[in-house]
């Protein structure tokens, strides 16, 4: 579940970092294969398949990473000789695709996923602790979430003295 306010967010920052890395084309894809926001010159790229190959990519990736030893790789370069990919999993639930070209480096390109990467984190995590809060409210909690925002929020029914729900 994603609110207006957290889309616009996201889409901004990817327009951004569109800009900022001199970036042909900016996609965020859940790791099922759904996109959820791209910026730049999308025109002639078919983002579905985009989306779709990405997210499997990325668990191809995983289940290389487990045979040596790790958890994932959350950040993968793919460098052809025109355009390259540089592809990193943000907030462990999304993944962060850049594609770009000769007109920009792949140390500008990383340097500008790894500020945007935390502020996504963030957008994410506000938006979890949102919804979370607000179903609490409602005497309801969101079952595909996890962990302390699964819990009873501040400002739920039936706990007093806490704060309400951000709005």
């Amino acid at each position: 579940v994603m609110y207006e306010e957290e889309f616009s967010k996201i889409n901004a920052i990817c327009d951004r970092l569109t800009r900022d890395a001199n970036a042909k084309v900016v996609f965020l894809v859940d790791k099922n294969g759904q996109l959820i926001s791209a910026a730049g010159h999308t025109q002639n790229i078919d983002t579905t398949s985009l989306a779709s190959l990405t997210a499997g990519n990325v668990a191809a990736m995983g289940g290389l990473a487990k045979l040596i030893g790790e958890n994932e790789f959350p950040n993968q370069i793919h460098e052809g000789t025109n355009e390259s990919l540089y592809m990193s999993i943000v907030a462990g639930r999304v993944v962060l695709v850049v594609i770009f070209d000769k007109r920009t480096t792949v140390g500008l390109v990383r340097l500008k996923v790894k500020i945007v990467s935390a502020e996504l984190g963030k957008v994410f995590a506000d938006g979890k602790a949102a919804l979370a809060c607000h179903l609490a409210a409602r005497g309801r909690r969101e079952r595909p979430y996890r962990g302390k925002a699964d819990q009873p929020a501040a400002g739920a029914p039936g706990q007093p003295g806490k704060q309400p729900c951000p709005t």
